[in-house]
């Protein structure tokens, strides 16, 4: 009972906080679309944000919102197929369908809490498929790392095409004071962080005889079991190959929504690289899905494209709630509903004697 009370109040909290933001995010250019009104001689009564919202999503190119759709579960596609081979080296064939819809679920389940989406995918994911729940939690580890690996390569490479544009930007809109005692704030934590860790290294052995060191040990083991079959892929190539593609149909969600709006559809390919670089970090921080986030971060590049802010919403907006309701909720639902059936009377196949040789 309490367990179920914190969980409550974690979901309302991060709701709140998501919802706050997004409310922010709204008022700002709410009032900006106002002034807007006013000099162009249009009454207050006229003059609702919400209300062109509500009609550029309904004036959206739905064809080019389908494609959207389309890449993400392309991506997702992509994901799977890599999971199952990080599991395949600890002697385990998964099916790919259950590692498709255990995914999805995770992000289902991310708009309710964040980060409880790969708790939900583990579990779910272990449970169908009779595999320690802590061996895959450290194959879910090394997905998450791998994708923060990627995220901080394609943010480099948004820097080095588009510098001046954004450099330009901050220097016009950021407060650079602000953004130093940040910098600081981060390398004051991290030094505490790495004290920590000293001192623990330090008492080890003490550390080492007490009950609950054996048993967050044993975790690690089961963790570090999943994050080491990194090194024992039997297709490296083919696990890049599906890399590249998670985050290129990543990033061609982005472009291809340009296409859906029309005040972005003239947009640069490059443009979309760095609204999805900066939507992408807003997704990060969170919230439930990146709710006010990304809307905040996705209108912030977009404006330095010369997108009015009121513009940059609707199609923040347009982007946002498309992929979660078309995909993550729908998909989301539908892998509820499909796993128990497709797994009824499911037994794995037995561990393998040679599975990081195995070919499929």
């Amino acid at each position: 009972m309490k367990k179920t009370i914190i969980n409550i109040f974690k979901f309302l909290l991060f709701l709140g906080t998501g919802l706050f933001i997004l409310y922010l995010v709204y008022n700002s250019q709410n009032a900006a679309y106002q002034e807007e009104c006013a000099l162009k001689g249009i009454p207050g009564s006229e003059c609702s944000l919400l209300q062109k919202v509500v009609t550029d999503f309904q004036e959206a190119n739905y064809f080019w919102v389908l494609m959207v759709l389309a890449a993400f579960t392309l991506s997702n596609f992509s994901r799977a197929a890599r999971w199952r081979m990080l599991i395949r080296p600890m002697g385990y064939e998964p099916k790919f369908i259950n590692a498709f819809f255990t995914i999805v679920l995770g992000y289902f389940a991310n708009l309710g809490l964040p980060r409880m989406g790969e708790v939900v995918r583990g579990a779910t994911f272990a449970q169908y498929e009779k595999i320690p729940v802590e061996k895959v939690m450290g194959t879910i580890v090394s997905d998450r790392v791998i994708d923060v690996i990627s995220i901080l390569l394609v943010t480099g490479l948004a820097l080095l095409l588009e510098f001046d544009t954004i450099w330009a930007f901050v220097n016009e809109k950021a407060d650079l004071g602000r953004l130093a005692n940040l910098g600081n704030l981060l390398l004051a934590a991290g030094a505490i962080g790495l004290a920590g860790l000293g001192l623990i290294y330090l008492f080890r052995k003490p550390l080492s005889r007490t009950t609950v060191y054996q048993k967050v040990y044993n975790l690690a083991m089961g963790f570090w079991q999943g994050i080491k079959t990194v090194s024992q892929l039997d297709r490296p190539f083919l696990f890049l190959l599906h890399s590249l593609n998670v985050w290129f149909m990543y990033f061609m969600m982005t472009y291809l929504c340009f296409f859906a709006f029309a005040p972005t559809s003239g947009l640069s390919a490059v443009a979309a690289l760095t609204v999805f670089v900066f939507g992408g970090w807003g997704i990060v921080i969170p919230s439930p899905g990146g709710m006010g986030t990304y809307h905040f971060l996705a209108q912030t590049a977009l404006a330095m494209y010369g997108i009015s802010g009121d513009d940059g919403f609707s199609w923040a907006n347009i982007s946002f709630f498309s992929i979660q309701l078309g995909c993550n909720v729908l998909i989301g639902l539908l892998a509820l509903a499909l796993l128990p059936v497709l797994n009824r009377g499911y037994e794995p196949e037995p561990v393998l004697a040679a599975a990081p040789n195995r070919r499929s």
